[in-house]
């Protein structure tokens, strides 16, 4: 599947981030949160993270404006669910994803692939209050997202091998590189940093 657009639900530090690399790479993204001040703030925080790395010579003003360009603030997920692909990076809170997916699902295009940016929640109990758990994956990218090489792809239970190799590409075509986890606590990444922590 060809991905061209993505929806990122949760514009604070880990949604910004993914919507700047999603829109650096060319896909059209649509940043959605509940409140338009977070919304505004987040897209000053992207506008401000590019203008660094015009500043240092990585990227061009050209690019900076195409990639500001690509990302539409929505507070409505209504247009969350046409898109191709939906990252919900909301609070790390099981009830609160929950209530997320169930309010997206009268949204949703037939073809859109769910993830979540989840550092820890079950993958397949996640998948399992949606109407699509062969298209639902965890995509846990690490902080700060545009300097972070590593993303962790975590299949549940009934996720299908066509969703998986879709993620695999899209990591690609970020330029990341990806890990995948089995759907257990923490998944790789946490599960080795916090016994290191303590």
């Amino acid at each position: 599947m060809n991905l061209k657009s993505v929806g990122v639900i949760g514009a604070g530090q880990m949604g910004s981030g993914i919507a700047q690399v999603f829109a650096m790479a060319g896909f059209q993204v649509v940043l959605n949160d509940v409140r338009q001040k977070q919304l505004d703030q987040a897209m000053g925080l992207i506008e401000r993270n590019i203008e660094r790395q015009v500043a240092k010579g990585k990227t061009t003003p050209g690019e900076k404006s195409a990639a500001l360009d690509l990302i539409k603030p929505a507070l409505d997920l209504e247009f969350v669910g046409q898109c191709d692909l939906v990252i919900e990076a909301a609070t790390e809170r099981e009830t609160v994803k929950q209530a997320i997916f169930e309010a997206l699902a009268p949204h949703l295009a037939p073809h859109t692939i769910l993830t979540s940016n989840t550092s820890s929640i079950s993958i397949t109990r996640l998948a399992a209050r949606t109407d699509r758990p062969e298209k639902f994956m965890g995509f846990h990218f690490m902080n700060p997202v545009p300097a972070m090489q590593l993303v962790e792809l975590i299949r549940g239970i009934a996720t299908d091998d066509a969703t998986y190799q879709t993620l695999l590409a899209v990591v690609e075509r970020l330029g990341k590189t990806s890990a995948t986890a089995e759907d257990y606590p923490a998944f790789i990444v946490n599960r080795i940093l916090l016994p290191m922590i303590n």
